[in-house]
């Protein structure tokens, strides 16, 4: 080998080390539980839709709390646990933003399906269909986000926030079990006059129940209230077809939740 091939091979190897020695001091940056800067680059995470830093959700204890950094905090946590902390990922295009839009692993662990099955992200059905099953799970087994009250992370960005009155109706379970104060037990249908203003607070003994036979053995009883809409094609004890405080029907009476 002549002097000049080794000079070559010399610059060729200190090419392959340079290069790796710049993969391994990428820069890894977590923004939010969606987003990541990995050595330079911004990073959306494919198929999934995370809360917003700034956004807040109802804990199962009924209180308020910042699901959205909650969400980045695990995260930080799941690459933080792994041995190499080497985030890895394929692109699939970019977005109208200029970040690259990739799945992502972080030793072996696949980032976007980790976030969705421990309830930090939902599937980002509007994109894609790829992680419905791990929301299904997270949302079966009542983790992250899923442990209470939240709206949508694309509908929160719209505008959409929760208040205090907003609290997620159980599946197959919409009675409220509402607690006066005097004491009184009262429950009350999806239907009633009052149903969408009762908030449940479940830490004060208040209940959501799947039946109405379930809160009558419990002690509970029916709430007196117009309902809608059978009553409306009759006469009422005021004389009106209406309920009371209404003007000609117009009043809302809006079924389940506002």
């Amino acid at each position: 080998m002549t002097m000049a091939s080794k000079g070559w091979l010399l610059v060729l190897v200190l090419l392959v080390i340079l290069l790796l020695l710049g993969q391994a001091s990428a820069e890894l940056r977590v923004i939010d539980a969606d987003t990541i800067v990995l050595d330079g680059m911004k990073v959306r995470l494919s198929g999934i839709d995370a809360p917003e830093t700034s956004q807040l959700c109802v804990n199962r204890k009924g209180k308020h709390y910042s699901c959205g950094k909650t969400a980045t905090q695990e995260l930080i946590q799941l690459i933080d646990s792994t041995d190499t902390k080497s985030v890895e990922c394929k692109y699939s295009g970019s977005d109208k933003y200029g970040r690259f839009i990739g799945n992502c692993w972080v030793d072996g662990v696949y980032i976007n399906a980790w976030l969705v099955k421990n309830g930090w992200a939902m599937a980002y059905r509007r994109y894609s269909n790829e992680f419905v099953e791990e929301e299904i799970e997270a949302k079966k087994k009542k983790v992250g986000i899923w442990s209470g009250a939240f709206i949508e992370p694309w509908k929160w960005r719209k505008g959409a926030r929760l208040s205090s009155e907003e609290i997620s109706i159980p599946e197959g379970c919409p009675i409220k079990g509402n607690i006066s104060s005097s004491g009184e037990k009262i429950y009350h249908v999806p239907g009633g006059q009052y149903y969408s203003r009762t908030k449940i607070t479940e830490t004060k003994g208040e209940k959501w129940f799947c039946s109405e036979n379930e809160t009558l053995s419990l002690g509970w009883h029916k709430s007196k209230e117009w309902f809608l809409p059978s009553t409306f094609s009759r006469k009422t004890k005021n004389g009106s077809k209406y309920p009371p405080g209404s003007q000609n029907g117009r009043k809302s009476l809006r079924l389940f939740y506002d």
